[in-house]
């Protein structure tokens, strides 16, 4: 059984629902889970976890959240080589390119990105939901 850690911000709760379908998608295809506030996850934990979702929503000028979420992914990203990865979060504006610049990096670290990231305009619905469950079920394959 594989386990996977679903580590998000969120301040509206559009990640957070986000998460959830993460974790319902890899629950469902036989994964133990956790759900885990950025602020309390640490790259010392990821030898605990054979794979790793991270969400995070686009703040400011379609940035990752830069009090809490930002610094605690820059200290894991060296530690990502290898590890299976899956990214997802919500913006309000723009058109998303705080997603592809996140991926990029996150591949450039050398972490295997499972599926494409998932990403919801404002609050998360069926589409994005569906695309969410659908990252927890390729994390846990």
């Amino acid at each position: 059984m594989k386990r996977i850690a679903i580590v998000y911000y969120s301040g509206t709760g559009n990640t957070e629902a986000l998460a959830q379908a993460v974790a319902k998608g890899a629950k469902e295809a036989g994964a133990e889970i956790r759900i885990i506030k950025a602020g309390l996850f640490s790259a010392d934990m990821l030898g605990n976890y054979d794979a790793v979702a991270f969400g995070c929503p686009a703040m400011g000028s379609e940035n990752l959240e830069d009090e809490v979420f930002e610094p605690m992914f820059d200290a894991i990203l060296p530690h990502l080589s290898g590890k299976p990865v899956g990214l997802f979060g919500s913006y309000g504006w723009g058109n998303g390119e705080w997603m592809d610049e996140w991926a990029e990096v996150t591949r450039e670290s050398g972490a295997v990105l499972v599926a494409d990231p998932v990403i919801a305009l404002d609050t998360p619905e069926e589409d994005s939901l569906e695309a969410a469950f659908s990252l927890g079920t390729a994390l846990a394959g």
